[in-house]
């Protein structure tokens, strides 16, 4: 599949049926499986043979489709989560532990933002968050000892700024840690980390690559690139004998391109059965089969919204890297020149009030606590997604109060401009 186009990928990568076996990915909606001896299976047990035997870990619907998602992406190994929440946690918390520190954008996820600030402090991880923008002096600066890891959106939600990865990777590189890139917005059709320097890349699989609000999962890809062994003291999990797991250094017997997913699957997913369900991971694929049609008319309606927002006179700023008002616009147009997605944000005269009479006057759009799917949906974030961070937090994750969140979806754009008019009209 190396030699296809992205588009063959999105239909055709992950699996191949053999002779008389089902052309669509089978759906393997079985907790458990049947060996003949107990050798075999302790050789499951002992990762020293591929296999099955309980899918709380693994199973192969799944596996099938982390196989495409690692296509798409140009990694090396994947697995697919429960949730995008869950992706993250684990990239994190594979290579973290009590007493690391994480240096991450300060324009990310709300959720996520939650995540690594108050969850995962109280497990004694410790976080510096960098503005987006920052120069490499000060992301330089950011960084301390016991610094393991580095995080940032490609296209952060609900901001829309744009990570500029390479610059990112640099840094990161240059301290001996990996960059986790979340790639959910652009998704491997607009954005391939990986190709500017990330290390490791997740995804919230609920969002465009299912399309259709129907099935939540996440998923994590390594690259393969990252030499932990290189730097073993930081990486104890990883380059030192797991005795929860019959002693296994993982980066030693999995090697570059398969130590962090084996671990993240054999020990996280073990521990804490963040598993993705098969019936998830099976509408995943549908929608991962028209994930190259439809991210151009996303992008095509998200521009048009934009470009009409722009002029409006109750609209006072309007946040889409498109546009080349915006202040991400040169970045974008460097990692994302097929455009970004479908997500466009602004802000209407009058702020969080006028906002949310704005919301109540649409009639094609919904509010919804979602985002990129094939229905256009609306959100103030401040009283839904981010109502847990305070005034100052939004302000430095770039959510003002009165910010509203619009995902345009595969309708007709006109129609979309028409509701936007009329809800406008109202305020």
């Amino acid at each position: 599949m190396d030699n296809y186009s992205i588009n063959t990928k999105c239909v055709q990568a992950g699996y191949r049926p053999g002779n008389g076996e089902p052309r669509q990915i089978p759906i393997i909606q079985s907790t458990t499986f049947k060996y003949d001896t107990s050798e075999d299976m302790g050789k499951l047990f002992d990762l020293e043979a591929s296999g099955y035997f309980y899918t709380r870990l693994q199973n192969p619907t799944n596996d099938y489709v982390a196989a495409k998602i690692a296509a798409l992406e140009g990694g090396k190994a994947a697995m697919l989560t429960s949730s995008g929440q869950a992706a993250n946690f684990f990239a994190l918390f594979n290579i973290c532990e009590c007493g690391s520190h994480i240096v991450a954008s300060s324009s990310i996820y709300g959720g996520t933002f939650n995540l690594i600030s108050v969850t995962m402090a109280k497990m004694g991880i410790e976080v510096t968050f960098v503005s987006p923008t920052a120069s490499e002096e000060e992301l330089n600066a950011a960084f301390k000892e016991n610094t393991r890891a580095m995080f940032g959106e490609t296209i952060a939600n609900p901001a829309l700024t744009v990570l500029d990865i390479e610059k990112f990777a640099k840094v990161a590189h240059a301290h001996g840690v990996p960059l986790i890139v979340d790639n959910t917005f652009p998704t491997p059709v607009n954005c391939r980390p990986i190709e500017w320097g990330a290390d490791i890349v997740t995804h919230s699989t609920t969002k465009y690559m299912d399309g259709h609000g129907a099935a939540v999962g996440g998923c994590i890809v390594d690259s393969g690139n990252f030499d932990w062994m290189a730097h073993a003291d930081k990486y104890p999990g990883l380059c030192t004998p797991d005795e929860s797991y019959h002693g296994i250094t993982y980066a030693e017997k999995f090697g570059k391109e398969g130590a962090f997913i084996t671990k993240c699957t054999s020990q996280l997913m073990r521990d804490f059965g963040c598993i993705q369900s098969p019936q998830h991971a099976f509408i995943l694929n549908l929608g991962l089969e028209s994930l190259h049609v439809r991210m151009p008319r996303h992008v095509e309606n998200g521009q048009a919204v934009a470009e009409y927002l722009e002029k409006h006179p109750k609209i006072t700023k309007v946040n889409y890297s498109g546009l080349p008002s915006d202040p991400y616009y040169s970045v974008a147009q460097k990692y994302l020149p097929n455009g970004g997605c479908g997500v466009v944000s602004f802000e209407i005269e009058g702020g969080r009030a006028a906002a949310e009479k704005f919301m109540k006057a649409l009639k094609l759009a919904a509010i919804e606590t979602h985002v990129a799917d094939a229905r256009t949906c609306c959100l103030n974030p401040a009283t839904s997604t981010h109502r847990q961070m305070s005034e100052e937090q939004l302000i430095e994750a770039g959510v003002p109060a009165g910010l509203v969140r619009m995902s345009c979806g595969l309708e007709d754009k006109a129609d979309l401009i028409a509701d936007l008019e009329q809800a406008l009209a109202q305020v």
